[in-house]
């Protein structure tokens, strides 16, 4: 409720419907909310009293999702999920790329007995989904080439989190909710492979601690650039509780049920490396095309030591070396025909250095010392020859030697102006001859360098 309403407070969102209530959506306010819930929740000592759902469409279906169609297709999903006698809000949010809606209600019905909920997502949810795209010709969520577009809408970023730890909870558990139990991964390691498109990981802690001796699981929202950010979230804190006792189970599963996709991923690798890629990024992009995913994994120092295949058409993740001999992070770079690379962060700071000492050569260039020592003050209006450096040299020089003639007709002193310009000129003759000395040395320094 709290989630909501503040997106409502602050101009995201809008409260489109309120069903089973004794006022209208608009009369509302926040304890006739409340309130409402509470008396059923009362009546129940049940652990879970609350759902908190979501239904998200495509991008291209904005046109068409009007509110007064929003709120016939979020009745018609709770009546048919079985919350047709419950009283739930539906609120619409515009903070993120496709439309969707978010449903709150209760689970304890007006006797005291509770709606059970165990699998309702895969036995009940997902064939009322399926049945409503039908019917309605909504773009099938399942359909391969919006796979890559879903990730883009699920992907956790910083704006998302900055509200704390409910605003955090709400975008991990959308991750969760499409990932947890329709990927086939077998373990921690290829599931946050996966976790890492959304910008989510788990986070079991270090070896050593608390959290990780007892087994315990956090997930958190990662930076673009990978790095921890904003609360940890207790996998137990989550709906779905993703626990690693769960997870643990989902491995020995997946393990069996993704044997029959390690085709996919070979033959899709073999092609693309037939077609001389020449490069692990065009070997990632050429497979992207086909829904396929590929992590890699790095050292601190930069080289490659893994590689992670994710297919969105098969929702199956494997490690390069589980596909065969030949699927390595090694064996692949070597039938790409490329030597170990590093991290393109590593190639700007060397082209930064090469830069660096550039500039620090002209830094240290003999006009530049020059200018150093004798910074130009004045400019005489007086022609010069300009055939050589030294030349320009000598006249920076003598324009520092020469007294300028507006400060003389200023002072109405004619004589001491051309008395000036006449020991300006016995001291360029002077200088000239210093500094053609000076580039010399300077000319056989560099040579010997």
């Amino acid at each position: 409720m709290n989630y909501n309403e503040k997106k409502v407070q602050s101009g995201k969102a809008v409260l489109l419907d309120a069903v089973n209530f004794l006022k209208r959506p608009h009369e509302l306010n926040i304890h006739d909310k409340l309130n409402r819930f509470q008396k059923l929740m009362d009546l129940s000592e049940a652990d879970t009293k609350l759902i908190h759902l979501s239904l998200n469409f495509h991008p291209s279906e904005k046109e068409k999702l009007t509110p007064e169609f929003l709120k016939t297709l979020s009745q018609e999903y709770m009546e048919k999920l079985g919350f047709g006698n419950q009283p739930f809000l539906v609120y619409q949010h515009f903070d993120a790329g496709h439309p969707h809606v978010h449903i709150v209600s209760t689970l304890i019905r007006d006797d005291g007995t509770r709606i059970n909920t165990h699998n309702q997502a895969k036995e009940i949810s997902e064939p009322v989904r399926k049945e409503m795209e039908e019917k309605y010709g909504l773009i099938k969520a399942d359909k391969k080439e919006n796979a890559i577009e879903r990730t883009e809408a699920l992907r956790v970023s910083s704006e998302r989190v900055k509200y704390g730890k409910s605003e955090t909870l709400r975008s991990i558990t959308n991750v969760l909710d499409d990932v947890i139990d329709k990927y086939k991964y077998t373990s921690l390691h290829e599931l946050n492979a996966l976790l890492k498109s959304y910008n989510v990981m788990a986070d079991r802690g270090a070896e050593g601690s608390r959290v990780y001796r007892n087994k315990g699981l956090y997930y958190r929202v990662l930076d673009e650039n990978g790095h921890k950010q904003g609360k940890q979230i207790k996998a137990s804190d989550i709906y779905s509780k993703p626990t690693l006792e769960y997870l643990e189970k989902r491995f020995k599963e997946n393990k069996l049920a993704r044997a029959q996709d390690k085709k996919h991923f070979t033959t899709a690798i073999d092609w693309h490396i037939k077609q001389k890629q020449g490069s692990l990024q065009g070997l990632k992009d050429a497979l992207k095309k086909q829904s396929i995913t590929m992590e890699v994994r790095r050292t601190e120092a930069g080289f490659v030591y893994g590689l992670t295949f994710i297919s969105h058409d098969k929702k199956a993740v494997f490690n390069g070396s589980d596909l065969g001999t030949g699927y390595s992070a090694k064996s692949i770079l070597e039938r790409l025909g490329v030597e170990q690379e590093k991290p393109l962060a590593k190639e700007n700071n060397k082209e930064q250095a090469q830069t660096k000492g550039k500039d620090q050569d002209k830094e240290n260039s003999p006009a530049k010392q020059q200018a150093a020592q004798s910074p130009d003050k004045s400019k005489s209006n007086s022609p010069m020859p300009s055939s050589s450096n030294s030349q320009k040299t000598a006249i920076a020089a003598h324009e520092k030697e020469t007294i300028r003639p507006e400060e003389l007709h200023k002072n109405g002193n004619l004589m001491q102006e051309l008395s000036g310009q006449q020991s300006g000129a016995e001291a360029m003759d002077i200088n000239l001859k210093k500094d053609e000395e000076h580039h010399r040395k300077r000319r056989d320094q560099s040579l010997e360098r």
